[in-house]
């Protein structure tokens, strides 16, 4: 077999195009998963369990259903009760729901880490419960966490294929629809593969030096 480059070049005006999308749906997917993530671990901590229940029932299911079905309800089942988003918009909404129910079990380990010396004290200095989360418990809770809030980044980036399910053309779209146009598969793959490799080392790098500043 020989490497055609020709076939490289022709695919790689594709193949930007793709990791454009592949970088919208990972940055979006993942604000949506950890923003999201931390109103679950929140909710799930409140006295009242009329919340506690319903939060844990949703986030359970969620969390046990495969993320390509969830895609697929969201694109194909939403727009029969006239709920209609672009394919990657619902792409994105799945990515980060279906992970923040994981990023939930994240926020709560950091949350339960925090010394109970340090809720001791924000309760002798009678801060307001809003002003203990915010100043106290939330920025130490987070500083522990950002090791394996990175390691579901990286799994949302390996998840992004899925979207094509839903015609989302992101790099594995893109190489698909070219290869089936030129009957090349070898250079298109290869190159994705390559791809996701080198985004995958590069957001370990950077999760890693957000991990040394915090721990200063």
């Amino acid at each position: 077999m020989q490497w055609d480059w020709g076939a490289v070049a022709d695919f790689m005006p594709h193949f930007w195009d793709g990791l454009l999308v592949t970088l919208q749906a990972l940055a979006l997917g993942s604000v949506i998963s950890f923003v999201l993530g931390l109103v679950w671990a929140l909710l799930m901590r409140t006295p009242s369990r009329f919340v506690r229940w319903p939060v844990g029932a949703v986030t359970e299911f969620i969390r046990n259903t495969p993320l390509l079905v969830q895609l697929f309800f969201l694109f194909y089942v939403l727009p029969e009760w006239n709920i209609t988003f672009s394919a990657l918009t619902t792409g994105v909404v799945a990515i980060g729901l279906h992970y923040s129910t994981y990023t939930m079990q994240v926020y709560r380990a950091g949350i339960d880490a925090v010394p109970v010396g340090q809720w001791e004290a924000a309760t002798a200095l009678n801060l307001p419960l809003r002003r203990t989360w915010t100043a106290v418990i939330l920025p130490q809770a987070v500083r522990r966490v950002v090791p394996a809030l990175g390691n579901y980044v990286i799994a949302m980036l390996k998840d992004t294929p899925l979207l094509m399910a839903i015609t989302v053309l992101d790099m594995l779209g893109e190489a698909r629809l070219f290869s089936q146009q030129n009957f090349q598969f070898t250079e298109p793959l290869t190159v994705i593969g390559v791809a996701f490799i080198l985004i995958s080392y590069l957001a370990s790098v950077l999760l890693r030096g957000v991990e040394r500043r915090l721990v200063r």
